[in-house]
């Protein structure tokens, strides 16, 4: 799996860094009790800081996509992603409201996002930018 970080982005590397491993998971590249690098290595690997990777992992665990283990590393949740609850839907709704009520200030059509949102979901199963 390939991690790109934009160090110019407005989005923090940390996440930068969790989303990419989310995308990674939707595309199969990981898969439930596969192991990831640990914090020390994967810093290195990407020549960031480790309090980023860690900041990355504990934000992934949060969520539920990751089990850190003591002494034995940080794996993809062995059983699997859990599907999303009614809280973490209403949760998802509300981040996606702003980024939507500006398309439609922006005077794009209801068609034009539901396109815009189906080619997002297309690119990001397949791999691509």
């Amino acid at each position: 799996m390939f991690i790109e970080i934009e160090s110019n982005s407005d989005v923090p590397i940390y996440l930068q860094l969790a989303h990419q491993l989310m995308e990674g998971i939707v595309r199969g590249e990981l898969k439930p009790g596969d192991s990831l690098p640990s914090v020390r290595a994967f810093a290195s690997d990407l020549g960031m800081n480790m309090h980023t990777v860690n900041k990355t992992y504990h934000y992934l665990e949060e969520k539920e996509f990751i089990q850190i283990v003591a002494k034995s590393g940080v794996i993809i949740r062995p059983s699997g992603i859990p599907k999303a609850t009614e809280e973490e839907k209403q949760k998802l709704e509300a981040q996606l409201r702003p980024i939507i009520t500006e398309g439609l200030v922006r005077k794009l059509s209801e068609e034009e996002l539901v396109e815009m949102v189906r080619k997002l979901v297309q690119n990001i199963e397949e791999g691509k930018e």
